[in-house]
């Protein structure tokens, strides 16, 4: 919602701030029709060049997460502590075959139905499951391990920030596409030369309004959603690295609870829960 608060203070002081120093919205209130419809045409039009239809996609979706931020809350970081001890408690207790049926169809599974929001989090499940695979194939070596596990990430990562650097570009483009609309408002200024001063001022006002329009939605608008989309995705990444981060400590042959205090010592410090806090959630659980 810090989306809504800040939009309304850009336009509240910028405009506010304009017509207390004494400027009039008339001539941008009569300009700003036109010349949006050329430069919000024009770096859509751009964008669209620019991006293929699931990373524009990606980008819409990307707006509507900065509206409701973050994807994985406090609670969710809990879950993912007890959901991990509980697979590394049975894994150091009966072996990886004791895992085969949790693994093969979390959808029919106990433990993974104790934490829906993981499960239905693709990554997350497939990054859980593939890495238990890979133990039962044999494949126990930490540092293999944690190599396969950071580029899985990495490449999920890059894909999810497509969107964030898409929109970006967009607001990179927005001020020249702005001097576009500035000149060719010149140009009809121009053509209307015989035209009395009064006349002339405000064809010339209407075409600043141009300039001004690109800056205002580059600078102000769509450049901050492109940075703090970028934090959400970064911030949603460290959900992920406390996966491997448990993942690596157990294939370390570390006691459960000790993997899952290795997991919580990697969560991001507003959410992270505290030792006790885990200590007594992992007491409630089902044995």
């Amino acid at each position: 919602m810090t989306l809504f608060l800040g939009l309304a203070m850009v336009f509240g002081l910028v405009f506010g701030g304009f017509m207390l120093s004494g400027g009039k919205m008339d001539i941008v209130l009569h300009a700003l029709p036109y010349e949006g419809m050329m430069i919000i045409g024009a770096s859509v039009g751009s964008f669209i060049i620019a991006n293929s239809f699931s990373v524009a996609k990606k980008a819409l979706k990307g707006i509507v997460r900065v509206i409701k931020g973050p994807t994985w809350k406090t609670k969710d970081y809990n879950d993912l502590l007890a959901l991990m001890y509980e697979l590394t408690r049975i894994y150091k207790a009966k072996g990886i075959l004791a895992l085969d049926d949790h693994i093969e169809n979390p959808d029919a599974s106990e433990i993974f139905g104790r934490y829906p929001k993981i499960k239905n989090d693709h990554f997350a499940l497939d990054l859980i499951r593939d890495s238990f695979r890979m133990l039962s194939m044999q494949f126990d070596d930490k540092y293999g391990t944690e190599d396969i596990m950071n580029r899985k990430i990495k490449k999920h990562h890059h894909e999810n920030l497509e969107a964030a650097h898409a929109i970006q570009t967009m607001a990179d483009g927005l001020p020249a596409i702005g001097i576009v609309a500035a000149v060719l408002g010149v140009i009809k200024t121009m053509s209307s030369i015989d035209q009395p001063p009064e006349v002339l001022g405000a064809m010339i006002g209407g075409a600043l309004v141009g300039t001004f329009l690109g800056v205002f939605l580059a600078y102000c608008m769509v450049q901050p959603i492109s940075g703090r989309l970028t934090q959400i995705e970064d911030e949603d990444g460290a959900f992920y690295h406390v996966i491997r981060d448990i993942f690596v400590a157990m294939v370390a042959n570390n006691p459960p609870n000790i993997c899952i205090e290795i997991g919580r010592g990697n969560i991001p410090t507003r959410m992270q829960p505290d030792f006790y806090e885990v200590e007594t959630a992992q007491k409630e659980l089902p044995a």
